[in-house]
């Protein structure tokens, strides 16, 4: 049999780590992230075990890595929904309610990724990070931001603080009070974005995560080792 090609092994190591990312939302999601283990994960995933610290150091880096997917493909669907717009009040009303969504509609995993961010090794860099940033400081440059590089900090920690309050045990803070008072933060109306009175932020939405995971089937291959 002739060796799988370069192109062939790249993908199949992309739809390994994807399994991966998905599997550990989904059982983090359900069990909470002491009650998940890397074995449970890969289990889920339908990988090799060692195949988990091929990608990840520890199961810290790759939780944050699969919630930072989550967020940033979140956000990147709420930006580019019909009807498309290039609007800088509509664009952050949008990355408002979709970051204040999850809180909704997935509080067990975001509750689990913010205390993570809290632990000894606390914020962990990585590309579905980076990805996250990227939206977020181009949400605020068409704000109309003359100073992206201050202006997007103070965006990540309103957010981040807004899902904080949405999600303390026992003392929540409703997540459209929170809502406003970031919309009067940047001057917005209420009627942009996604208003919590059309139910998609209020955990009844599509809970579907296989839009965000694009795992897919295995690659045919030909007698080249050429995926068909």
């Amino acid at each position: 049999m002739s060796p799988r090609s370069a192109s062939v092994n790249e993908e199949l190591r992309r739809r390994s780590k994807e399994r991966l990312l998905r599997a550990a939302v989904e059982l983090v999601d359900e069990r909470g992230f002491e009650a998940t283990t890397l074995g449970d994960i890969a289990d889920r995933a339908g990988s090799a075990r060692g195949l988990v610290s091929y990608y990840f150091p520890g199961k810290r880096q790759l939780v944050q890595s699969a919630v930072h997917r989550l967020m940033h493909r979140t956000l990147e669907e709420a930006l580019e929904r019909e009807p498309r717009t290039e609007d800088g009040r509509e664009r952050m009303a949008r990355a408002i309610d979709a970051i204040l969504g999850l809180a909704g509609e997935r509080p067990a995993l975001m509750r689990q990724h913010m205390a993570g961010l809290l632990q000894a090794e606390g914020f962990v860099p990585c590309p579905e990070q980076r990805r996250l940033a990227e939206l977020l400081r181009d949400t605020v440059a068409r704000l109309g931001s003359r100073d992206v590089d201050s202006d997007y900090p103070m965006l990540r920690a309103l957010l981040m603080g807004a899902m904080y309050a949405a999600l303390v045990p026992g003392a929540p803070m409703p997540v459209p009070v929170l809502r406003a008072e970031l919309f009067r933060r940047y001057r917005l109306d209420r009627e942009l974005g996604i208003p919590p009175e059309t139910g998609a932020s209020d955990g009844t939405g599509d809970r579907g995560l296989s839009r965000f995971f694009a795992t897919g089937a295995a690659p045919e291959y030909g007698p080249e080792g050429q995926s068909k």
